[in-house]
């Protein structure tokens, strides 16, 4: 999968995030580690999904907000992925909201034709693993294939390179 041209396409939060039972403040978020990890492992293309409106620093009144987005299906984001057509594979990385991906992925994925791509789910959680994101994925990404994903924990992101290659050369 080294060999093929690659865009990673993510959603992350900085700010105060949840570490096993204890708020901590992160100047990057933990997915945007693992995308980066990837993009150096692969020589990919990075995306970030930015939400229009940001999410409060506060994790509590963030994970609030997330609830809103996701109940009212409504998140603008600043800007659209690029054309996905010259891409083989597709990474897809998402933190876990409310069981599943922010609801500004989905605005992103939605409306593109991804026959024949390849998409790999990868997520950063603190006890969800991949959650509901590969079935969404699939409800989204109509005519891909899909590897396996690949979870992890958002605590041990900054020592989990090694965990993103074997994963990248394994599928």
């Amino acid at each position: 999968m080294k060999d093929k041209k690659s865009l990673i396409i993510y959603f992350s939060r900085a700010d105060e995030n949840y570490f096993g039972g204890e708020m901590r403040y992160i100047d990057k978020g933990n997915t945007e580690v693992i995308a980066e990890y990837i993009k150096d492992i692969t020589g990919g293309e990075l995306f970030k999904v930015e939400p229009l409106n940001p999410y409060p620093s506060n994790y509590m009144k963030c994970i609030e907000e997330a609830k809103i987005r996701t109940r009212e299906h409504n998140a603008p984001i600043k800007e659209n992925i690029p054309d996905i057509s010259s891409y083989e594979i597709i990474y897809v990385g998402s933190p876990i909201y409310w069981g599943g991906m922010p609801e500004e992925l989905f605005t992103a994925l939605k409306g593109y034709d991804y026959t024949g791509k390849t998409i790999r789910p990868f997520t950063t959680h603190e006890g969800s693993g991949l959650s509901g994101v590969p079935n969404q994925l699939k409800e989204i990404c109509v005519g891909a294939n899909f590897t396996s994903g690949l979870a992890i924990v958002g605590s041990e992101v900054n020592s989990s390179k090694s965990k993103v290659e074997q994963w990248i050369d394994n599928n």
